[in-house]
């Protein structure tokens, strides 16, 4: 009986003292952080290469180790990148092509996800007639190759006179970022509480009183993922930028592909590798400052059905 009651003592302390820790060298985390190094190295020494090339004179970068550091830290190709290469028949830098794509992205980002936002919170909540449909269309609109429009997205543009102009690209932009977006919010909002709508209507609020007081309050997780996903879809955009723009108007992307892929002088590769990690610093830069919101906004409906 003694002995019995020890054995339940011990095994009641044991569940007390919860699970027994995992040694931090165990075979599993070996494998696991092993693997994730892996990845890490090969994603990061691209970078790695591409920055200690644009700290380099051409001089060095001729003798061919391109995994050394500089001998000699210059910033000449960061200038020259930003202000003096020449892009095309214009020799005035990416900063030409970084204003453009500030004029195309931000109003490209506000119009689509404004749109997008109130057909989520329409799908989602209020069911009108032929709500089904307009989903179903929205769909197939998000899953169709785009560079099926393309030609007659040029002849609509043209008829309305945009083609080549900078409102004809936020156009599209704003076309063809919304029905992916229209998805992403009406799932988030069939997440939110249906009693908390109803309540908010037997209060009497209305349509736009419930979206703006109750429903865009409660969305910043997935407004950051929408803002995330399409300045990078856009910024990183060249072939609408390349078709339905002007050389005048051309974004950082298509004057960076001008730049690498010049066929007369000498192949400053210092300078197109500086003109590169300056076309990426935006994209990068929202990234780490609301990689946090944008994990919450998935996890909080972002991808469920």
């Amino acid at each position: 009986m003694a002995d019995v009651s020890v054995t339940s003592a011990r095994r009641s302390t044991a569940a007390a003292a919860g699970p027994r820790p995992r040694p931090a060298l165990s075979r599993r985390n070996i494998i696991v952080y092993g693997i994730l190094g892996l990845l890490a190295f090969y994603y990061l020494l691209p970078i790695y290469v591409m920055i200690m090339t644009s700290l380099k004179g051409m001089p060095e970068i001729r003798v061919g180790n391109i995994f050394a550091p500089p001998v000699a830290i210059t910033f000449e190709p960061w200038v020259k990148a930003w202000s003096s290469v020449c892009t095309g028949l214009n020799c005035d830098g990416l900063s030409r092509g970084f204003l453009n794509s500030i004029k195309i992205t931000v109003p490209s980002v506000f119009f689509s996800i404004a749109v997008a936002s109130v057909n989520g919170y329409a799908l989602s909540m209020w069911r009108f007639k032929g709500a089904n449909i307009f989903f179903t269309i929205l769909i197939i609109g998000a899953f169709i190759p785009y560079q099926v429009m393309i030609y007659p997205m040029v002849i609509l543009l043209r008829e309305i006179g945009l083609y080549g102009d900078l409102a004809g690209l936020v156009l599209v932009h704003t076309i063809f970022g919304m029905p992916i977006l229209t998805l992403l919010f009406r799932n988030y909002f069939s997440s939110v509480p249906e009693e908390l709508f109803k309540a908010a209507r037997v209060d009497g609020a209305g349509f736009w009183v419930i979206f703006f007081k109750i429903m865009l309050p409660m969305a910043l997780p997935i407004f950051v993922v929408a803002v995330i996903l399409q300045t990078t879809a856009i910024w990183n955009d060249f072939l609408f930028g390349v078709i339905f723009t002007k050389p005048d108007n051309y974004p950082m992307t298509v004057q960076l592909n001008n730049i690498v892929n010049s066929v007369t002088g000498v192949k400053e590769y210092n300078v197109n590798m500086a003109a590169t990690l300056l076309s990426g610093v935006v994209p990068l830069t929202i990234y780490f400052l609301s990689g946090k919101l944008f994990v919450r906004g998935i996890a909080a409906g972002a991808v469920k059905g």
